[in-house]
C-alpha cells in the first residue's frame, strides 16, 4: 500500500510540473522589438520553437537586468550576436578544459 506521505509528495511534484508548463506557455513571445538591442546589455539567449500555444519562431535574448527580449531570428544582428555568445562560450569551455 502506497503510504500518505509518498502520494502528497507525488501530487505535489505534478502541481510544479503542471504550474511550470503553463508558465512557460504564458511567457512565450508573439512579437518582436522593432529596434536593435545593444550586445552589452545580453547575458544569454534561448529559442522559441513555433508551436500551438507560441505562434513565432523567436530568439529570445536575456538581459543583464533580467528581461526576456523577443527577436527576429531572420534578422543579421540577431544571428550575430548568438554567433557572439557561442563563440565566447566555446573560448570559455576550452580555458577551462587547459586548466584541468
Amino acid at each position: 500500500m502506497v503510504s500518505i506521505k509518498a502520494t502528497v509528495m507525488v501530487i505535489t511534484l505534478l502541481t510544479f510540473c503542471l504550474l511550470g508548463t503553463a508558465s512557460r506557455y504564458h511567457s512565450c513571445c508573439r512579437s518582436y522589438i522593432s529596434t536593435k538591442l545593444p550586445f552589452s546589455v545580453i547575458k544569454g539567449y534561448s529559442v522559441q520553437c513555433e508551436k500551438e500555444n507560441c505562434p513565432i519562431g523567436a530568439i529570445i535574448f536575456h538581459t543583464k537586468k533580467g528581461k526576456d527580449v523577443c527577436t527576429n531570428p531572420a534578422l543579421n544582428w540577431v544571428m550575430n550576436y548568438v554567433n557572439r555568445i557561442r563563440t565566447e562560450a566555446q573560448i570559455a569551455h576550452n580555458n577551462s578544459q587547459s586548466k584541468q
